[in-house]
């Protein structure tokens, strides 16, 4: 592991295998990258080099909370900068979920440094964006409003945060409780307002006006529908889309929430899938 001062903000990162096409993997939610370590070994040992990272409010990086763009755009400018400093441009960009709309909106604000798209579990909807927004940001609006910025530490995911990172604890209780609540309002906003988008933080004409190769594995759960991967996969200029990675179902009788384990086993076919996908364009 590695520490990188970006943009003002401490991320930690890891960098897996020393040579080769650099790709960018990002977790979903606000998870620590950890969980991709099998995947981004696994593409070491192909010949790639592999970017990890931890997004700021994030696994082992710092906490930091500002309100001039969306969470994701935020995430999106903080994952080229990091690069930029490791001479890692262009690269590969790819995630799940969260990580996926950081990798889009990665492709939308900084496409010369873009390679290509390697997305799984992307998420769309009314359903999705209103969860997913409560989730991530009306939860600690109601915790700060209610207990201030102690109430914030003590959450599960800050708590968490902090454990990884504890110079994180103080930062948060001294966060004036209004201006946090702004943040997370103006986040929660932008997240709302991209429900009815195709892939939530992209609209219809920025995805038919993207050059750069698209990869897509479908999910199977109420947040990442399959047919969120078909609509993106129908708009974007000869993407790639792959919908039996995991159980293919119908619309109508989708999982409630996506399986880990599911996800698991299908990592060998995933892995084929990118590499035979980079293979072509390299």
């Amino acid at each position: 592991m590695a520490e990188a001062n970006v943009r003002g903000v401490t991320i930690n990162y890891e960098v897996i295998g020393a040579q080769g096409p650099w790709i960018a993997l990002t977790p979903g939610s606000r998870r620590s990258y950890a969980e991709l370590l099998p995947i981004a070994n696994q593409l070491a040992q192909g010949g790639f080099r592999i970017l990890l990272h931890d997004r700021r409010n994030c696994g082992a990086s710092d906490v930091a909370f500002d309100a001039s763009a969306s969470e994701y755009e935020i995430w999106a400018d903080d994952l080229y900068e990091l690069s930029q400093q490791l001479g890692a441009l262009p690269l590969y960009v790819g995630g799940s979920s969260a990580g996926a709309r950081l990798a889009m909106l990665f492709a939308l604000r900084h496409p010369g440094a873009l390679c290509g798209l390697l997305l799984w579990r992307v998420t769309g909807g009314q359903h999705a964006a209103q969860s997913l927004a409560e989730t991530y940001y009306g939860a600690f609006v109601k915790a700060a409003r209610k207990g201030g910025m102690a109430a914030v530490a003590a959450t599960e995911h800050f708590s968490e945060c902090i454990k990884a990172r504890p110079a994180n604890d103080a930062k948060i209780r001294a966060m004036n409780v209004d201006t946090f609540v702004h943040v997370m309002e103006v986040w929660q906003d932008h997240f709302i307002r991209a429900a009815n988008m195709p892939m939530i933080g992209a609209t219809e004409e920025q995805l038919r006006a993207m050059t750069a190769p698209v990869c897509v594995i479908a999910g199977n759960d109420v947040i990442h529908m399959p047919a969120t991967a078909r609509k993106l996969a129908s708009l974007v200029p000869g993407c790639e889309l792959h919908e039996d990675v995991v159980s293919k179902r119908g619309d109508n009788a989708l999982l409630e929430e996506w399986d880990r384990n599911e996800w698991k086993a299908a990592e060998p076919r995933m892995l084929k899938i990118f590499r035979d996908f980079i293979a072509r364009r390299n």
